[in-house]
């Protein structure tokens, strides 16, 4: 009996696949968001690690039973926290993220994760933990950086074939933002223009220059490491074509090879051997798909903006001071606003997938300073966030005011790395 063995089922079909992102519509106008930071040690400056006594593990252990948390385990490991819809939960090398219930206001967002770390505040100092906001563990490097103990990990690790896929998932932190569609055309727009943005969003929160306790010379080290972590699951997902579908985007993810499935609670390594496509069409040593292995073939796939129920946008250095609102400020302002929405098209659409692939590996050493054409980054990114600004402004009670930070930093022609 193989060791993963599972009952035989009705094979998968292709409007299965598809019905993951219909099912994705709606007409709410919310703002979910992501926030991963890296726990250091207040003294040494080194990342905590996950199993010591004041550990990471044994921080989530006191917060779950000082603030009313439920226990997310792998195996008999501590690997998060849930309560009600928010959750905290542990990256690979221990980055501390919480993943917040979407809400119709930034401020909502914000005045969540202030109760959060009302909560966790006492127990870090006990602990003499420091949750920091960079892109990069500035001192330790992923050699020192156990990983964590989660089954998918393990795999993951193993297979990511990137030259710089360790420190992706050992050492790097960022902020993820979700964003509501109504229809497909919709969903189309919006993951067009969001992966448009990118290069330009990366590069004004570029904020990960020290890296190892040197400047590595790139204002964002973060960006780097995915772009060398696998290029067949990294970079932009499909050229995002005006035209572009639901199937245009399913059929990206069947090209993908798998890396692995879940039976019984257990990863079974599939390792590149097989695309999702041929997985679907001949099994593999006995399994068939279904679609719970369709759901996890989708999130091991790390594109610049992942489409799921939601739109994912996820290339942005962890941040803090304030310009961690400003994120989710930034894209409730352009992309649920219809006029703020066509300004950036026509500010965005002129340049071609080459020159927006090309400026994705330029920002992440020069960030706003890159070029693409004629022009800096920088000023294309003032213009973004004015876009942001005034559809705030107009459309969002007192939301405009979560852009300033990043303002102030782009009149001076910064970025937080040169912070």
């Amino acid at each position: 009996m193989h060791l993963c063995e599972t009952k035989p089922q009705e094979q998968l079909k292709y409007n299965q696949l598809l019905e993951e992102f219909i099912l994705g519509c709606k007409q709410t106008k919310k703002i979910g968001m992501e926030y991963e930071r890296i726990p250091i040690d207040k003294i040494t400056g080194e990342v905590v690690p996950y199993g010591t006594e004041i550990g990471v593990c044994e921080m989530l252990r006191e917060l779950a039973s000082s603030d009313n948390w439920d226990y997310i385990l792998d195996g008999t490991n501590i690997i998060g926290l849930k309560k009600l819809h928010d959750t905290i939960t542990l990256e690979p090398g221990c980055q501390v993220e919480l993943s917040l219930e979407p809400q119709e206001y930034v401020r909502d967002l914000k005045r969540k994760i202030e109760e959060i770390d009302s909560a966790l505040e006492p127990i870090l100092e006990e602990f003499g933990i420091k949750l920091i906001n960079r892109g990069v563990s500035p001192k330790t490097t992923y050699k020192n950086i156990k990983l964590l103990p989660k089954k998918r990990y393990a795999v993951m690790a193993n297979y990511l074939w990137g030259i710089l896929s360790d420190v992706m998932m050992r050492e790097t932190a960022g902020i993820q933002v979700g964003i509501d569609y109504k229809s497909e055309e919709d969903a189309m727009k919006k993951f067009r223009i969001a992966n448009l943005m990118m290069p330009f969003v990366t590069a004004m929160y570029a904020n990960s220059k020290i890296r190892g306790g040197v400047d590595t010379g790139y204002k964002s080290f973060r960006a780097l490491a995915w772009l060398n972590t696998d290029n067949e699951r990294c970079g932009f997902a499909t050229k995002f074509n005006d035209g572009m579908t639901f199937r245009d985007y399913v059929d990206t993810l069947l090209s993908t090879p798998m890396i692995f499935i879940n039976r019984d609670n257990k990863p079974c390594s599939i390792n590149g051997r097989l695309t999702f496509k041929q997985f679907m069409n001949q099994g593999h040593e006995g399994f068939e798909a279904n679609i719970e292995d369709w759901k996890l073939h989708s999130n091991l796939y790390f594109p610049e903006v992942r489409l799921r129920n939601f739109i994912e946008i996820r290339n942005h250095d962890c941040v803090g001071g304030g310009l961690e609102y400003s994120i989710p400020a930034l894209y409730r302002g352009i992309m649920y606003d219809y006029s703020a929405l066509s300004e950036a098209d026509n500010l965005l659409s002129k340049y071609s997938f080459k020159e927006i692939n090309e400026l994705r590996y330029n920002v992440a050493k020069y960030a706003i300073d890159a070029k693409i054409r004629k022009h800096r980054a920088s000023d294309i990114c003032k213009e973004l966030v004015n876009i942001a600004h005034y559809s705030l402004k107009r459309e969002f009670e007192d939301e405009e005011h979560f852009l300033e930070p990043v303002m102030e930093l782009l009149k001076e022609n910064k970025v937080p790395a040169d912070m």
